[in-house]
């Protein structure tokens, strides 16, 4: 299982997300779509979103820092070995 991050640098929400998520001692995967058009594409195609932050949760997409469904997600979160 594995959480990968999509964002940017410049994104305010993206910190916010990835502040969270590293608050709850959550290991992610930080991939920076404005220099990755690899990790852009795959973004657009997962969430079919071009606005970041987007956060894939073994396979589960939230588009945008949403607290709450990262909590809801947190019975998957918590099982996830790094």
């Amino acid at each position: 299982m594995s959480i990968k991050v999509y964002s940017t640098p410049t994104c305010p929400w993206c910190k916010v997300t990835k502040d969270y998520l590293k608050s709850k001692n959550f290991a992610f995967k930080d991939l920076d779509v404005s220099r990755n058009r690899e990790a852009s594409a795959e973004m657009i195609k997962k969430s079919g979103q071009r606005g970041v932050p987007v956060i894939d949760i073994n396979g589960k997409i939230i588009v945008s820092f949403d607290q709450a469904r990262i909590d809801s997600s947190s019975k998957i979160i918590n099982n996830l070995k790094f």
